[in-house]
């Protein structure tokens, strides 16, 4: 009887030893690998780099004072802003990036970890403007480290420019190996040559955000910038509109604006005083590609060649007060005192236009701005500044000559009212004119900056409002509708997480930048 107990009590212990064995196997999840290809996870990341700094039609176009709500149920102008984007969470994707590329038996240097370098400079330059001091060098450890310490801003920027060279120096040596190919890329199809010009392009952006900083002998900026343009077989740059990083969208990924959402929608926001005033004074047609003539100046018998047909509503006004000027009704003109946008352009089809991520524009107005303030002798102001507009004419369609466009003849809700009309234009008398022609004098900076902002429509995220806030150019319009006690904040709030659990951190950080204030309307070190 003994010994029979003792078998059962064996038996129990290797069945249950068994199954142990059994279970471990068992929990693992087949649908959820614990390795991916690095390609894959490059997808995610070049995705955000559209979809989470700021959309066309989006809230941040509304900072951009690009267009305005004018219906309170579904947006305002205000900018009582709270919590920053948190893009660690697509930080988090970077670094995974590189280990599944090491994983899968990558060299050290490796697109994936070329392309990484520039991801942490872009995310982390997305939000270090928005709030200041971040976590970086503790930052992005897992289980290791919890509470990271925060890095000051202007260590951020130095690692951010770090990475920068560092990431095409290795596409460099990437290319002249002849391993310069990205599997996963959505953008160039795995083409570093294209990434090493926005890398490059890039790096000019950063610098000239830093540009109240150009004293400072540690970010040597105004070396960097001279290096940069003088030595292109070292820094090859954007060579034109073919080398834009850029999203374009398709039947799967919609254009914000498209034919799902016409009618009650597009006449929910209108166009803002900020943008269409800046292209009246200057007899811009780009006017005509993007905004309609308001319906009441056409119905007065104004034609809708006529640059005072438009008007933009100003993102300070009482949000009531542009909801019935903008004359949200099923009637036509009623009263329809604003301009909305174009519907013919962005209604039209699901793809809409293609959205800047780094731009070709966007680049020639950096590197003219940084030769106008004396940055490097190599190349001309005047010269660069005309490459880009002249490349933003491009990208609307707009030659020297006759242009036709094409405009509602209502302002109303009817998708099928639309009219062509037709413009003569000479790019040359256009930059000829004394609001648009570049002085190297004080005047020029505004020049360049009005002329950046004008480029930067519905693309690039939020460049146009950080450029303004660097600047003071175009005028923004503050009042009661832009809330904030009308005022445009400044910077953004800390996310809540980083409150709750990195609360030491977190107060240190506040205490030093703001003391002890995560205000939205305190200035961060880099615009001071």
């Amino acid at each position: 009887m003994k010994f029979i107990q003792l078998s059962i009590l064996f038996l129990s212990f290797f069945m249950l030893t068994g199954c142990e064995k059994d279970f471990s196997e068992l929990e693992k999840d087949p649908n959820r690998p614990l390795n991916v290809p690095a390609a894959l996870v490059l997808k995610e990341v070049q995705y955000q780099m559209y979809n989470a700094t700021g959309r066309p039609f989006s809230a941040e176009m509304r900072w951009n004072q690009f267009y305005c709500s004018n219906y309170n149920y579904y947006a305002t102008n205000e900018y009582t802003w709270t919590e920053m984007p948190n893009h660690f969470y697509t930080l988090k994707n970077v670094t995974k990036m590189e280990e599944e590329a090491l994983n899968a038996g990558a060299a050290a240097v490796n697109p994936y970890s070329a392309v990484a370098k520039f991801s942490k400079a872009f995310f982390y330059d997305q939000m270090t403007k928005r709030v200041g001091d971040l976590p970086l060098t503790g930052a992005l450890q897992g289980g290791e480290n919890f509470e990271p310490m925060y890095d000051s801003q202007k260590e951020i920027y130095k690692q951010i420019l770090t990475w920068l060279d560092e990431a095409n120096t290795e596409m460099a040596t990437l290319i002249a190996q002849g391993e310069g190919e990205l599997t996963g890329d959505i953008y160039f199809d795995g083409d570093l040559r294209q990434w090493q010009k926005v890398v490059n392009a890039f790096q000019l952006r950063v610098l000239t955000t830093l540009s109240k900083k150009e004293a400072d002998t540690d970010l040597n900026i105004k070396a960097r910038f001279a290096e940069i343009i003088s030595n292109p077989s070292k820094y090859p740059l954007l060579n034109g509109m073919d080398d834009n990083l850029q999203f374009i969208s398709n039947q799967f990924n919609k254009y914000p604006s498209n034919p799902d959402n016409f009618g009650f929608d597009a006449t929910r926001q209108n166009m803002s005083a900020a943008y269409v005033e800046r292209l009246k004074e200057r007899n811009d047609p780009r006017l005509f590609v993007t905004t309609e003539p308001a319906g009441s100046e056409i119905a007065s018998g104004k034609q809708p060649n006529d640059f005072s047909a438009y008007l933009g509503a100003s993102s300070g006004e009482d949000l009531a007060d542009m909801s019935f000027k903008a004359g949200i009704s099923n009637e036509g003109f009623a009263p329809g005192s604003y301009s909305f946008q174009n519907r013919n352009r962005y209604y039209a089809d699901y793809e809409g236009e293609p959205t800047f991520i780094v731009g070709y524009p966007e680049m020639c107005f950096n590197i003219a701005e940084g030769i106008h303030r004396g940055w490097g002798n190599t190349g001309s102001a005047d010269a660069w500044y005309k490459n880009g507009v002249e490349a933003s004419f491009q990208f609307y369609g707009i030659s020297s000559g006759t242009n036709t466009f094409t405009y509602s003849q209502t302002g109303g809700r009817n998708a099928s009212d639309l009219g062509n009309f037709e413009y003569d234009f000479e790019l040359q008398d256009y930059l000829a004119q004394p609001n648009v022609k570049y002085t190297a004098d004080a005047n020029g900076l505004e020049q360049i900056i009005t002329q950046k902002y004008l480029s930067f429509f519905m693309n690039s995220g939020m460049e146009g409002y950080f450029n303004w806030r660097r600047t003071g150019f175009p005028e923004f319009y503050t009042g009661v509708g832009t809330g904030n006690s009308g005022r445009i904040a400044v910077r953004w709030q800390y996310p809540y997480s980083e409150r709750t659990t990195n609360t030491s951190n977190y107060k240190t950080a506040i205490d030093s930048q703001f003391s002890g204030k995560d205000d939205i309307n305190e200035e961060i070190w880099l615009n001071k």
